[in-house]
Formats: C-alpha cells, sequence, structure tokens
C-alpha cells in the first residue's frame, strides 16, 4: 500500500500541484502587487488580462493615486453620479489625483429608476467633466434592492427607454459613446439581446462570464469585489479589459469601437500565408542563357528573407476564454 502511494498516486499529486501553482504563478507574475482577500478559482481567465483596472467611490476613503498606477492599474472608473441629485463626495478629489497619477479614468452613474431619465441626464451633464483625455463614461444598471425609497422594479420596456434617453445623454455630453455597466440579474431581466453594438462591462466574481450571460462578447469584466492594491485601504473592485495593448490604445484614441468591434482606420493587419514555393524537383530546371541549369539555394539560405515580426500583427479580435 505504502510502495503503490510512493510510486503511482503521490508522483500525480505532485504533477496535479505544480501545474495548478504554475498557473497561479503566470497570473501573479503579472501584477505581482495585487491580490484578493478572497479569490475565486472561477475567474482566473480575467486574472491572467494583461490589461487591469479598478472602479472606486467614496468606500475606498483616501486613494494614494501614484501607488495605484505603481501597482500596474491601467484604468479606472471613478463613481460621480447617482440618480437625480446625488454626487460622490470623493468624485473630484480622485478625478483629479488620478490624472495627476497618470491613471486612465472614466466616471460613472448610477441610475435610479425612481427618478425620470431627463432628471438623471440633467444631474450628471452638471457634474461629469468633458475632459478629452478621460475614458468614455460608464451607465450602471441593476436592480437597487437595497434602497427602500428606489428599489421597486420597473417594466423591461420602461427600463430600456430610459437606458436609451441616459446613453443618448451621456454621448452627447462627453462625445463618447458610453459603456454600459450591469449584474447577472439585470441582464437577464432586461438587456439579453440589447444595445449589442455598446460596451458591455459584466460583474462575475465566481464563474467564467460566459457561464453566467447570454452574451457572445465582452469588453470589460469585474472579477472580484475583495481585490487588494497598494495606496487603497481594504477591499476593492478589480477588472480586465478583453483586448491586447493595440485595441487599448486605438480605443482610447477613438480608432477603435471596443462594443461593435469596428475599426476607424489603422487596423492591425492580417497575417497573409503563402504557398510555399516549389521544390526544384517539382518545377522545370531554371537555366541561364547559355543553356546551363542554375542552381537553387534552399529558402532559408536566400538573404533578405526574414525581416522583423511586426508587433501589431494580430488574428481574430473576438474575445475568448480558456476554459
Amino acid at each position: 500500500m505504502r510502495t503503490t502511494l510512493t510510486t503511482t498516486i503521490l508522483p500525480r499529486i505532485l504533477a496535479i500541484l505544480g501545474l495548478t501553482l504554475a498557473c497561479a504563478g503566470s497570473a501573479l507574475a503579472l501584477y505581482p502587487k495585487k491580490g484578493d482577500a478572497d479569490p475565486h478559482h472561477g475567474v482566473r481567465d480575467a486574472r491572467r488580462k494583461a490589461i487591469q483596472g479598478i472602479d472606486v467611490s467614496r468606500w475606498q476613503g483616501e486613494i494614494d493615486w501614484q501607488s495605484v498606477k505603481d501597482a500596474g492599474t491601467r484604468f479606472a472608473f471613478i463613481k460621480a453620479t447617482e440618480g437625480g441629485d446625488h454626487l460622490d463626495p470623493s468624485f473630484r478629489r480622485n478625478w483629479s489625483e488620478a490624472k495627476k497619477a497618470g491613471v486612465a479614468r472614466g466616471a460613472y452613474h448610477f441610475v435610479w429608476w425612481c427618478r425620470p431619465a431627463k432628471d438623471q441626464v440633467r444631474w450628471f451633464k452638471r457634474h461629469i467633466p468633458r475632459d478629452p483625455d478621460a475614458l468614455p463614461p460608464v451607465l450602471d444598471v441593476e436592480w437597487n434592492g437595497h434602497s427602500e425609497k428606489c428599489g421597486k422594479k420597473i417594466s423591461r420596456e420602461k427600463a430600456l427607454a430610459k437606458i436609451r434617453e441616459m446613453l443618448h445623454g451621456l454621448q452627447a455630453h462627453t462625445g463618447k459613446k458610453p459603456i454600459i455597466y450591469t449584474d447577472i440579474t439585470f441582464h437577464e431581466d432586461v438587456l439579453e439581446g440589447e444595445f449589442n453594438d455598446y460596451p458591455y462591462w459584466l460583474r462575475s466574481t465566481a464563474a467564467p462570464l460566459r457561464h453566467r450571460y447570454n452574451r457572445e462578447q465582452w469588453e470589460f469584466w469585474q472579477f472580484t469585489t475583495t481585490g487588494r492594491v497598494p495606496g487603497i485601504t481594504g477591499d476593492v473592485d478589480r477588472n480586465a479589459f478583453f483586448g491586447s495593448e493595440h485595441e487599448f490604445a486605438a480605443w482610447r484614441q477613438g480608432r477603435f469601437d471596443i462594443g461593435a468591434r469596428k475599426w476607424h482606420g489603422d487596423e492591425p493587419k492580417v497575417a497573409v500565408t503563402r504557398k510555399p514555393p516549389a521544390r526544384p524537383s517539382q518545377a522545370p530546371a531554371a537555366k541561364a542563357a547559355d543553356n546551363v541549369p542554375i542552381r537553387l539555394l534552399p529558402p532559408g539560405r536566400v538573404p533578405g528573407r526574414h525581416g522583423a515580426r511586426d508587433p501589431r500583427v494580430t488574428g481574430s479580435i473576438a474575445s475568448s476564454e480558456a476554459d
């Protein structure tokens, strides 16, 4: 029994443990300064994404944005407004300090379903800056069941009408196509099949998005609410961007629509597969003018055939996740 354990079972256990640690190590290697107080294996794909960020509000207290930037944070969504009369008390400070530290930031508005859309448009136009270098704004749509004043659900038709009006208002105000943030329940109740050319920021803290949403693609993934990031005391939401460095930069510059996945110039090149040249035995031998056969060099020895690879070359830009 002991021999069997030593020679067969134990090596398998060690192999599995080594593979697990290797996967965890590859994820941690991207952002060694960041962590999670309650990590979940189901969101490991999000931790492997190269471009990651956070979202914050007053509940994170005073933030050391330079430390946040130094930890590798590439973007931050900052709560600005809520309903038709609430401004997050930390918004202006966070907005200013994040920019000073060099963290790309966007503002978000939390929707109240008991307030008319026009009142909420008026409110966020008053408080969300129109900074040219800011990320597109976010419309946060979810049922607010914790509110006694505004927790009652409305019909899908009324919710969609309010969302359309507020998306239009945000885009008219900032000049940028807004992002839709939502959770599993609200997406199932209201958003399935809707606004498919808009960028979606989806919440799932325990499972891959494809297991929770009936949606073919995503642009941002909120994968934990118990993140640990230098410069912030306590929990903070961590998020991942779906794409590459080139796509992220082009989106910020207005050259790539991440919701519709359409380019407006400077698309990445697509590698073309060419047929290999025929071998000398498969083609007539080339001859010089004096009818003497010419000896052909192997393709690998022809000078100048191996140039530097264009780092912008990419394949499909559709999102994908490993099992």
